[in-house]
């Protein structure tokens, strides 16, 4: 039977006092931590006694440190096989656990650690393999075409971590973590992190773990006591100027901006940089050097702001950010507590603020019952206000610098604009204007909250059939617009892909045609594609047909596709259309606005071991 605890009722652990070698609480001293997390309090003596676990916990609990440290621990060093797997849903994530285990082995000498991920240098990943490597974290794409270019053994594993299983699900990968548990010894310690318990989590944790323990974070926990959550009701045309009125305001140093669209994360960076902010934008279409390049910047403080999406944030983990701005309000409860999640952290108090624009309200509800706290209403900080933090600030800076002396050398520049017949009074409010950034605009003064009628009546709520929110469709049809196709994502009858039985010739590039003979598999046994909550995606017609030059003859499943596309090209595996696959290839419809990525990314890339050919299908002529 598994125990279940919650967490709230567990004594946290010292790590000084956790039976692990000096090395490991003298590197988790360097980290700053003295008191274990709930997570790591309950999971770390299970995992240090050898127990399987599965660990029920979101972004920003300290479930890396939780495997972490039982696994660097039992690593015998200086032994060039892998010992540990740790297998994570995106390449950011994978880069963010491989640091997180460096710091943790700081000082055990003796132990390598590991990253491979799509996008990459396959090359330079065998090559580091090739050196020894007692731990690999890794994304289950890159690991599969590893194993299968046998420069990847998993033999000797001793312990094996699933990170966020609940996403490489959703992204596609079943079959490959399948296969790759398969390539481990069964004496292993199988551990599972994940967001939630699925049926697919739990029957892969029936299959490949022995009597685990679970443990878990309740909901009441995820969102963090040390963030202040505030909500403030706009108009849509002034998002901008009331979130960067807020970063003044308060005296935001470094900022994490969340968007729902890789488009609108140009945009607003684009206007940041406008309006002199040091802002850059993290999204699928970047490619792995760039992001890298941006991570670093925002590190450093170089970049004081990061604006992101969901998928492309997966794996940041910035301890001293001051606060997260919803700039577009999440299209699931569980993105809010992902987002939120990056600030407040390490014991830190942290902000996180939403900009809701009319119905809007309506989700922000789901969002309250959901984390079960209550989101308050914030006050808009008028441009008298921002002017006047700014005057304060700038008088500091001016006491500071004279205080600081060594003047002498600017002295005559006031003389200069005196002659030139500006006043005393003219020259500082001058120079003040120039320093503060501070302009008028034609938001001003004007009242930037949204239309207090229209809210109202959303609050009072909607006629019985009507739209529920602005994620568009009606109660009983289209829920959201994350992606996908209406009813079956296998749909066999599409007419671009049925068998065409009249001998006319076929181009390998039409998608609308397969030639005579080819089989297509019937996916109609596996229902119609839901998300999370069981509603059907709606169907999408911004989509690209690709052509594939693999199908059933090298034995080609529809999570084979998914998990290539999203493990390589870094997009969401649910936001992928139909797939149709037949003996010697397939067709797969791509949101359009990935299609530029998809076709770049999988250049060169592998599924199941046989590098592949991706091209836009052309219609025949």
């Amino acid at each position: 039977m598994w125990r279940e605890k919650i967490m709230s009722e567990i004594v946290r652990l010292r790590f000084d006092e956790l039976p692990v070698s000096e090395d490991i609480k003298k590197a988790v001293l360097d980290m700053g931590f003295e008191t274990a997390s709930p997570i790591q309090s309950e999971a770390i003596p299970y995992l240090l006694e050898g127990r399987d676990v599965i660990g029920q916990a979101q972004t920003g609990t300290g479930k890396t440190a939780a495997f972490g440290i039982p696994m660097v621990d039992k690593v015998v060093p200086f032994e060039k096989y892998v010992q540990g797997l740790v297998l994570c849903p995106t390449r950011e994530l994978a880069v963010q656990v491989t640091e997180e285990i460096k710091k943790l082995s700081k000082y055990k000498k003796g132990v390598w650690v590991t990253t491979v991920y799509g996008g990459d240098s396959i090359e330079r990943q065998i090559k580091s393999l090739k050196a020894g490597a007692n731990i690999v974290v890794g994304t289950p794409g890159r690991v599969i075409d590893l194993i299968e270019r046998r420069a990847l053994k998993l033999e000797n594993v001793q312990m094996a971590v699933l990170d966020e299983a609940d996403e490489m699900l959703d992204m596609g990968f079943r079959d490959d973590i399948e296969s790759i548990l398969q390539e481990t010894n069964e004496d292993r310690q199988t551990v599972f992190f994940s967001a939630t318990m699925s049926k697919p989590i739990m029957a892969l944790t029936t299959r490949y773990q022995n009597e685990p323990k679970l443990v878990k974070v309740v909901k009441n926990e995820i969102t963090n006591a040390n963030i202040e959550q505030l909500y403030f009701d706009v108009k849509g045309k002034a998002k901008m100027e009331v979130m960067t009125r807020l970063m003044d305001f308060y005296g935001v140093k470094l900022a994490l901006v969340f968007c729902n669209q890789k488009k609108k994360v140009d945009e607003v960076v684009e206007e940041l940089v406008l309006r002199g902010y040091a802002a850059e934008g993290l999204h699928g279409d970047l490619r792995q050097a760039q992001r890298t390049n941006v991570m670093s910047k925002f590190r450093s403080g170089l970049v004081t702001i990061l604006v992101a999406t969901d998928v492309a944030a997966r794996g940041i983990d910035v301890n001293d950010v001051d606060a997260v701005f919803n700039y577009d309000i999440p299209l699931d409860e569980e993105y809010y507590v992902h987002r939120i999640g990056r600030t407040g952290r390490a014991g830190k108090s942290g902000k996180a603020y939403t900009l809701v624009v009319g119905a809007e309200r309506n989700r922000l509800r789901d969002i309250m019952n959901y984390t079960k706290v209550k989101i308050d209403k914030g006050v808009i900080p008028s441009f008298s206000d921002v002017v006047g933090v700014k005057k304060g600030m700038f008088i500091e800076r001016v006491q500071n610098a004279i205080q600081d002396g060594d003047l002498d050398l600017f002295g005559d520049v006031f003389g200069a604009l005196q002659h030139a017949g500006f006043s005393t009074e003219q020259v500082v409010a001058a120079l003040v204007k120039m320093n503060m950034g501070v302009a008028k605009n034609e938001f001003a003064d004007e009242n930037l909250e949204g239309e207090n009628d229209r809210n109202r009546r959303n609050d009072r709520g909607n006629d019985r059939f009507g739209n529920r929110d602005s994620r568009g469709g009606d109660r009983f049809g289209n829920r959201d617009s994350r992606g996908g196709r209406d009813g079956g994502r296998f749909d066999r009858n599409d007419s671009r892909g049925g068998d065409r039985r009249d001998g006319g010739r076929f181009d390998r590039n039409d998608s609308r045609s397969p030639r005579t003979g080819d089989r297509q598999r019937s996916f109609e046994d596996r229902g119609p594609r839901t998300d999370k909550a069981g509603k059907p995606y709606r169907q999408d017609a911004n989509m690209v047909r690709m052509f594939v030059n693999i199908g059933f003859d090298e034995k080609i499943s529809p999570a084979n596709i998914v998990g290539a596309f999203a493990g390589e090209s870094g997009i969401p595996g649910n936001t992928l259309g139909q797939i149709n696959i037949f003996d010697k290839y397939s067709f797969v419809d791509v949101p359009k606005e990935y299609a530029t990525t998809v076709l770049n990314r999988m250049e060169g890339a592998s599924i199941k071991g046989k590098r592949v050919n991706v091209e836009i299908a052309k219609p025949a002529n």
